[in-house]
């Protein structure tokens, strides 16, 4: 079959929208990965959000590359949220 006998025929294309994954999601798959490959998840976390620096968090699992799809300012807000909005469960 050559190319042009691929033109005459109808190519069908479906386009799936990809919802974005929530912030708190990304922040517990990251968690798990670095937990999974014996890092301290917390201090790898502040790591990143103080330096920006992708090499504090894993490749493992791709925690790499869902961290990276949030600005830390959104990470920030989101344990901020969190933290204020559970303030009540510390105490």
């Amino acid at each position: 079959m050559d190319n042009n006998s691929n033109m005459m025929n109808t190519m069908k294309f479906d386009v799936k929208t990809e919802r974005p994954m929530p912030p708190r999601e990304i922040l517990l798959k990251v968690h798990d990965a670095l937990m999974e490959k014996g890092y301290n998840p917390i201090n790898q976390l502040v790591g990143y959000i103080l330096s920006g620096d992708p090499s504090y968090i894993t490749s493992y699992n791709g925690a790499r590359s869902l961290i990276r799809k949030l600005e830390r300012d959104e990470i920030l807000e989101e344990l901020v949220t969190f933290y204020v909005t559970h303030k009540d469960d510390a105490e």
